[in-house]
């Protein structure tokens, strides 16, 4: 058995006007990510977490921000799409795990929804998916309120 591990990032800024989305969830908050889908920093870094560890290249290769067909895009179908990359290569995913960092909204109340939301997407158990939220302690840009960033790691195993 064969087994890979990738990493993922993403940040985005926080801005007005926007929906605050993450794993999928949308979550009450006067600011959301600024960005060229939806902006959803923990499914984008997952997603990239997933084409790496199949050595797929990363989200802006598949899903370049150039392209206006991704404009507003729902974020789960991105890593929805980048999991069946994964299995079209020969790879089942066996585990995610990521830790967002965010001083507000509070994402605890949240989590449980994010990861039900995440497993779906991803066609694994629940039990496979672990997202942690962080705040940096009011240093940076995630501490200061006007970002959000996410890490995600990712372990698939060769299927053929």
């Amino acid at each position: 058995m064969s087994v890979r591990v990738g990493h993922g990032f993403d940040a985005h800024r926080l801005v007005a006007g926007r929906p605050f989305i993450l794993g999928g969830v949308r979550i009450p908050f006067e600011r959301g990510p600024l960005g060229h889908s939806d902006g959803d920093a923990l499914a984008h870094a997952l997603a990239d977490a997933i084409l790496g560890a199949c050595n797929l290249g990363d989200l802006g290769r598949h899903f370049p921000d150039s392209d206006p067909q991704w404009k507003g895009a729902d974020s789960l179908r991105l890593l929805e799409a980048c999991a069946r990359m994964a299995r079209e290569a020969g790879y089942e995913l066996v585990n995610v795990d990521a830790t967002v960092v965010v001083e507000a909204p509070k994402l605890a109340p949240h989590l449980d929804a994010i990861r039900a939301r995440l497993a779906e997407t991803l066609r694994i158990d629940s039990s496979s998916v672990s997202v942690k939220a962080k705040t940096s302690e009011g240093m940076g840009y995630t501490g200061d309120g006007s970002g959000i960033a996410a890490y995600a790691v990712a372990a698939l195993e060769r299927s053929r």
